[in-house]
């Protein structure tokens, strides 16, 4: 039997200690503040935030289009305008500005109808036709018979020596006769640039070396002669040493 004392002792103990008591705590663990995250953007590559272009490609796609088989405008374009950049010192010594204008779209069309083979014929016609005509260009002034501009031919010069070649590639281009007639489109470009060239050469060294002038007339022509020249009368001017 539990004696009255212990009993009271127990009833304040449960009544009055424990409610009060303060609890010791076994571990102590610190409280930690919440950490705010901050998304950070992705960083672009350097290549793509400069947007550097890549020359390789570049170099691949500009090869591939001065090599497209069979020619486009556009590998026309492009192919001319490389040319006519890397060549200019040789263009402004032959050509005007306008006459530079007019070579390019000669070349241009040149290229879109027949080639690289093609435009090789223009340029050595050019070549050679500039070389002759600056033979003894000082004396053909003194003479009265240079060419203008110290032999700088206009466009009126480059469009009268290619009219019969530009209208055979424009008859190419659009293959006028179907397959059949592509030979003779390009034949006729190679005979009217060789004509072309063969009276440009004959004239201008004529005119450096030569010491008497005949003039020569025929008549009695008939069928290509006449249709090429419009006339009954071929006349032929040459000049040869005395």
């Amino acid at each position: 039997m539990v004696s009255p004392y212990f009993a009271t002792l127990h009833h304040h103990y449960h009544a009055f200690l424990l409610p009060h008591a303060t609890p010791i705590p076994l571990l102590f663990v610190p409280r930690l503040r919440k950490i705010r995250t901050v998304s950070v953007p992705k960083m672009l590559p350097l290549r793509a935030a400069a947007r550097v272009p890549d020359v390789t490609a570049l170099q691949g796609a500009l090869v591939d289009l001065l090599r497209a088989s069979p020619p486009t405008w556009g590998s026309a374009v492009a192919s001319n305008l490389l040319i006519f950049v890397l060549g200019s010192p040789l263009l402004v010594t032959g050509l005007t500005g306008s006459g530079i204008a007019a070579a390019f779209l000669l070349g241009t069309l040149t290229w879109r109808a027949f080639g690289p083979s093609g435009f090789l014929l223009v340029a050595t016609y050019f070549v050679i036709g500039t070389g002759v005509t600056k033979l003894k260009i000082k004396q053909k002034e003194a003479m009265g018979v240079a060419e203008k501009r110290r032999g700088r031919r206009g466009p009126g010069s480059v469009i009268g020596s290619s009219a019969a070649g530009c209208v055979c590639a424009l008859l190419s281009i659009y293959g006028a006769g179907g397959v059949a007639f592509l030979r003779l489109w390009q034949l006729g470009f190679v005979a009217s640039f060789c004509t072309k060239l063969s009276d440009t050469v004959s004239s201008e060294i004529g005119k450096a070396y030569g010491k008497t002038t005949r003039l020569r007339r025929f008549s009695g022509l008939r069928g290509p002669a006449v249709w090429a020249q419009s006339t009954r009368w071929f006349t032929v001017c040459e000049r040869d040493r005395a």
